[in-house]
């Protein structure tokens, strides 16, 4: 009797262990959700000026999109994805960009920012008016099928060019003189052989050969010793191959030139204040 006890005792305690092993599944079902509604602090225009740089430009905000599973709202993170492209293109020309934002409900740009987006980025022309749509798309960790787009807001938009660096020559001319060049330095130096080429009016170029360890400057007017370009500081590593330079009447040195004589592209980019020295 006791034997058939025990038996009966280890069985209901096995089928006790195996019913508590089981778990109720609840399956996760997206529902969906509501698209984003994009509102922006400034209608129909868009100020940029580099005067008003630092002010603000825009303010874009959206509503959350509210994404649903059977068991309520989501509790996940919203990731957001602000995009910009030509007006009339669908947001699918190569001029569209996008930038990821991640949970937030909104996006402050200053009137440079958004500068640096449309004329830097996008490429839009300077000075001219042109038009752009904005929109704001979301999603759950990027997943295409919680994937929602809001509605479209355009703006006209006039980018600026910041002012130059370093002050273009008036004269609209630029001219390279010094010991590494073949006309040494004397001045007015041999045209066109050291006359670079105008590309715009802040950019210039010149391909010309160059001696060696030796050194160069550069000069609006031909013939004129009161106007030149320097680098600040001529012991500064790398000046050979390019760098920052500022007007001669600022204080500076003599530009150290190659130390392999050869030809040589050298680009003065007055917009950054830089030039750049390439081996041809």
């Amino acid at each position: 009797m006791k034997t058939l006890f025990t038996k009966l005792f280890f069985i209901s305690t096995a089928v006790m262990l195996l019913g508590s092993c089981k778990k109720d599944e609840v399956k996760q079902y997206f529902e969906g959700g509501t698209a984003p509604v994009l509102t922006a602090s400034v209608s129909g225009t868009i100020p940029l000026a580099y005067a008003n740089k630092t002010q603000t430009g825009v303010i874009f905000s959206w509503t959350n999109p509210a994404y649903q599973f059977v068991n309520g709202i989501s509790s996940q993170d919203v990731s957001y994805t602000l995009q910009i492209d030509v007006s009339g293109k669908n947001f699918s020309s190569p001029a569209m960009q996008s930038f990821s934002i991640s949970k937030d409900l909104g996006i402050t740009y200053t009137q440079d920012q958004f500068n640096l987006i449309v004329a830097t980025n996008m490429k839009l022309p300077i000075g001219v008016q042109s038009s752009v749509d904005v929109r704001i798309m979301s999603s759950i960790n990027g997943v295409a099928a919680t994937l929602l787009s809001s509605n479209t807001l355009t703006f006209a938009v006039t980018p600026y060019s910041p002012p130059p660096k370093v002050t273009p020559p008036s004269t609209g001319q630029l001219f390279i003189v010094g010991s590494a060049t073949a006309g040494g330095w004397t001045n007015p130096v041999p045209v066109p052989s050291q006359q670079f080429t105008q590309v715009s009016t802040t950019l210039y170029t010149i391909t010309v050969a160059l001696t060696g360890g030796q050194e160069y400057l550069f000069l609006p007017k031909n013939g004129d010793w009161s106007n030149k370009y320097a680098v600040p500081d001529k012991t500064v590593p790398g000046l050979s191959s390019g760098g920052s330079f500022l007007p001669y009447s600022s204080g500076g040195d003599n530009i150290p030139g190659p130390a392999v004589s050869g030809t040589y592209k050298i680009v003065v980019d007055f917009q950054q204040g830089i030039f750049t020295v390439t081996k041809q």
